[in-house]
């Protein structure tokens, strides 16, 4: 079994949120379940030069984008025992920034077709090309519109993974003819249009064989009007072929008894107790284990409940804790999170910039991170917390509620503490609870911190179920010949 991962990030190469995650550590994964994978990305400009180093040239081809042919070099980098293939076109890649340009529409469908263009020159044919998020999404009906009759492509399955519904590609309809090559028989409700206009999203959504998401309950919160931006009926149409699997976490990766990064490195909580003192120490906040330090790592955009958190700011630091805050988003949330650090310096600190090492440091030396999201496919900042012994507070939605245990006071049981409604007080009492417990509870709060940090969240599971699903496509029994069998050059 072949699967090609088809992507616009991948860490450690290139990352901008969580999806770069899933790409880098997936693939991984799945190698050591049997399945061979192998990774196709573009060539973005902000790629580290020494990667840059490491790749080889395979070849350059032209690859149609509408009417016109644009030049695309193939290079290849070996790493960890995965092949990385990148699509070179500086025209539409070297660039600062991976997204947000006005031709995004141009450059992701070039991506596409170069994509299935690259494949005669990839060492293994894919049975499986498995996409992710609306920048691939035009795969799959590339792959039927242009070449389902071309031996090397037409045995070949596509699966559709939704990283976050609400990011989708549209553009006008003009790019159906000007940049995509289709007819008019794809501009329909049940394929790519969307409102009048083509979303590369529902191109994915519409041609893939399957279509999974990040999560289960996600899975089924998209289905729903309040969750499915606009094509939760399409969803529904789609539902037996859309199954959600919890994303997992690096565990070598982030691995508090190796991380280089932290203060100190731990498998206990007076370890984690030393990485508190020197985070209070390194941020200049007052140094005490007894009060507590609330975290969050986290895009300062709406998605992510910072508006429930600025309703009762005060309230939260009338508790008598630390507030911790790293991150980047809409101007308005940072210069809100700006003035109450400068009017609360010996309790709050806000940095406003993103750095993978203070990161570690903060999940590894907080107490507990908050995380109360208006809606959330997966996330990953709850399953790094608990990694590293940091107990999580989040709002019961998607991946949050499928991933955090609510605490239990009576019986013991659970690891972390949860909201139901979207609603700034709920989620205050909720703090209140977990505070109390930390000041007052001390042994029950070690206790509950050395659970989360024995933990599996690791892609061992998720990985296995992904097999089962590519399995279920592609038989074993029918599993294509290899390409140089059809090709022999």
């Amino acid at each position: 079994m072949n699967v090609l991962f088809a992507a616009s990030e991948c860490a450690p190469f290139i990352k901008t949120g969580g999806l770069g995650d899933v790409i880098g550590a997936l693939p991984k994964a799945l190698k050591n379940q049997g399945v061979g994978v192998t990774v196709i990305l573009p060539k973005f400009g902000d790629l580290d030069f020494k990667y840059k180093q490491q790749m080889e040239f395979i070849t350059d081809l032209e690859v149609p984008v509408g009417w016109r042919m644009q030049f695309c070099a193939i290079e290849k980098l070996e790493q960890d025992g995965i092949s990385y293939y990148f699509l070179d076109n500086e025209y539409y890649f070297k660039r600062h920034g991976s997204y947000g340009f006005f031709d995004d529409g141009e450059r992701f469908a070039f991506f596409g077709r170069a994509v299935l263009e690259a494949l005669p020159y990839l060492d293994d044919k894919p049975d499986i090309i498995h996409c992710h998020d609306w920048q691939a999404g035009l795969i799959p009906v590339f792959l039927k519109a242009h070449y389902g009759r071309d031996p090397l492509y037409k045995n070949i399955k596509t699966v559709f993974t939704i990283h976050n519904l609400r990011y989708q590609g549209v553009y006008p309809k003009n790019v159906l003819a000007e940049l995509l090559d289709l007819s008019e028989l794809y501009f329909n409700v049940d394929g790519l249009e969307f409102y009048g206009n083509v979303s590369y999203l529902k191109a994915g959504l519409a041609y893939s064989d399957y279509l999974t998401t990040v999560s289960p309950s996600y899975a089924s919160e998209i289905q729903m009007p309040y969750y499915g931006e606009n094509l939760d009926g399409f969803l529904r149409k789609r539902s037996d072929r859309l199954e959600g699997i919890l994303n997992g976490i690096d565990a070598e990766d982030y691995n508090p008894a190796a991380d280089p990064q932290l203060f100190t490195n731990y498998t206990d909580y007076a370890g984690k107790m030393e990485n508190k003192a020197q985070l209070q120490q390194g941020l200049n906040l007052r140094v005490d284990e007894g009060v507590p330090i609330i975290s969050m790592v986290t895009r300062l955009v709406d998605q992510k409940g910072i508006d429930l958190v600025l309703h009762v700011f005060r309230e939260i630091l009338s508790q008598n804790v630390q507030l911790v805050i790293l991150g980047t988003g809409d101007w308005k949330y940072e210069n809100a999170l700006r003035a109450l650090a400068s009017e609360n310096p010996d309790t709050v600190r806000f940095e406003n910039y993103f750095d993978d090492t203070l990161a570690r440091k903060i999940y590894a030396g907080s107490d507990m991170f908050l995380m109360p999201s208006q809606f959330e496919p997966c996330g990953i900042g709850q399953l790094l917390a608990l990694r590293y012994g940091t107990i999580p507070i989040v709002r019961e939605t998607g991946g949050l509620k499928d991933s955090v245990q609510p605490y239990n006071e009576f019986t013991g049981e659970g690891y972390g503490f949860s909201f139901t409604n979207y609603n700034a007080h709920d989620m205050l009492y909720v703090i209140e609870q977990a505070v109390w417990l930390y000041r007052y509870q001390g042994n029950r709060w070690r206790k509950l911190a050395e659970r989360a940090m024995s933990l599996d969240f690791s892609w061992d599971a998720s990985s296995a179920k992904y097999k089962e699903l590519y399995y279920r496509l592609v038989p074993e029994s029918s599993i294509g010949t290899k390409k140089d069998e059809i090709f022999p050059w």
